[in-house]
């Protein structure tokens, strides 16, 4: 730490790998166990988290899925399609434009809080702040008379949702032990799995309500972040002190890094991107996907596929808490994430050929699995290799951030161009799903061979 001062004093603030370090009177906020300021503090290589935090992580993350990915997976599909019948592609450009909001958001919001200074500390008032934004969204989605006024909705959605979640992942960064890293982002991801399944079971049941199709996902939600955010304590802030004043110059440096000075960060940021575009495919046209596949009419998939999903939710817990358990034990963090990736690609395949529901379930099955365990132990390796964690996490969080939302605003547009590839319309669904499993693998194969850390 001393280091990084005398540097920045030296530079005056001219590179952001130096400038944008927390310069602190006392010793860093314990983030996740209640500490007063100025406290001696355990190593954090020993500090453990407590099961009740633990849990109302879960709690958080759930909420945070729940809110965001059931309106993405299933709402959106039914509004569009009064607004716009027939016109599916108009749903993938929508997303894609949230996405890339989301781009400029994270960043910004994640660089700010780590230089926040309140009683709350750095990162609960912008999960505060998400919600409120989440939830002010719900009515311009339900009453949208056009596409337009749609899109402005979603803009809403995903950039409060999206602050809101990840604050509550920058709060990990922070302090977050080694030892429990593949754990704990276990539960956050297996919470990811679950949240949608259960909140499109729910939404299915009030299909005949727009309002509601949006408010029941957004008000269960926010109450559960809430509840992170009232009981999760985070030391105060306000004793921090900064060598400069965060600039617009500094904040578009701060987007960047050296990959010669941290390339194990470098990789994995490769090595998500490549994962997460092959996901980013198919998320939007699930609805669509089963529809076509099933013979049912979309407003009857909800049904559908709460139940293929619930089916999965056994399969991403083994995923998710499994991989994530064995990768905090035994290490190999790097292989565990390209079988993970492998495993969905298999899903894919099984997805892409399947016209029943026997097999579309064991699909589904399949890429959970895969799905669950490249989040969990993914999200461990990028805490193992993630530079000045302690400090900028808020900062790095949000590059990381950038290889799984660039993915979420690009494929959606590169979908419709994918499923043109097909020689025929009924096979658009099975190219895009074998598209998906083979960007994965790339992935995969990149985190396997390219990540060189002790893990």
């Amino acid at each position: 730490m001393t280091q990084d001062r005398d540097a920045v004093r030296g530079m005056g603030g001219a590179s952001p790998e130096r400038t944008d370090v927390i310069l602190a009177e006392t010793v860093a906020v314990d983030a996740l166990s209640p500490s007063a300021p100025g406290s001696p503090q355990t190593d954090p290589a020993e500090r453990r988290v407590p099961r009740r935090t633990v849990a109302l992580i879960f709690v958080g993350a759930f909420g945070a899925g729940l809110a965001l990915v059931v309106p993405m997976a299933y709402s959106m599909a039914l509004r569009l399609a009064d607004l716009a019948p027939g016109q599916e592609s108009v749903l993938g450009y929508i997303l894609g434009i949230g996405a890339v909001c989301s781009l400029v958001a994270a960043p910004l919001t994640g660089i700010i809080s780590d230089r926040t200074r309140s009683r709350w500390g750095r990162r609960r008032p912008f999960t505060v702040l998400g919600v409120a934004i989440g939830l002010a969204a719900v009515p311009v989605l339900a009453f949208a008379p056009n596409i337009p006024v749609l899109t402005a909705g979603w803009l809403l959605t995903s950039i409060g949702w999206g602050t809101a979640g990840g604050s509550i992942g920058n709060l990990l960064a922070d302090t977050l032990p080694e030892r429990q890293r593949g754990q704990v982002s276990g539960l956050v991801n297996l919470a990811g799995q679950v949240a949608p399944v259960l909140g499109i079971l729910l939404a299915g049941l009030v299909t005949g309500s727009s309002l509601l199709l949006f408010l029941v996902p957004a008000l269960l939600g926010a109450l559960m972040v809430l509840a992170f955010a009232l009981f999760v304590h985070e030391g105060d802030s306000r004793h921090l002190r900064f060598a400069d004043a965060l600039t617009v110059a500094r904040f578009v440096l701060s987007l960047a890094f050296d990959p010669r000075r941290h390339p194990a960060f470098a990789w994995a940021w490769v090595g998500r991107f490549l994962f997460f575009f092959g996901l980013s495919l198919t998320i939007p046209y699930g609805t669509y996907f089963y529809s076509q596949r099933l013979g049912v009419p979309v407003e009857d998939v909800a049904t559908v596929m709460a139940a293929i999903s619930a089916v999965g939710i056994a399969a991403a817990s083994v995923g998710a808490l499994g991989a994530g358990w064995i990768s905090d034990r035994w290490g190999s963090r790097r292989m565990w994430t390209a079988t993970a990736a492998a495993l969905f690609a298999v899903g894919c395949i099984v997805s892409a050929l399947s016209w029943t529901l026997p097999g579309l379930i064991a699909g589904a099955m399949i890429s959970n699995v895969g799905i669950a365990a490249f989040g969990s132990v993914g999200q461990a390796l990028v805490l193992d290799v993630m530079p000045h964690r302690e400090t900028q996490a808020g900062r790095f969080s949000a590059i990381i951030g950038f290889s799984q939302r660039i993915p979420s605003a690009v494929a959606p547009l590169a979908a419709p161009l994918v499923m043109s590839l097909a020689p025929v319309a009924e096979a658009r669904y099975t190219v895009l799903y074998l598209a998906s499993g083979a960007l994965a693998v790339v992935g995969g194969i990149v985190t396997a061979t390219m990540v060189r850390f002790r893990g």
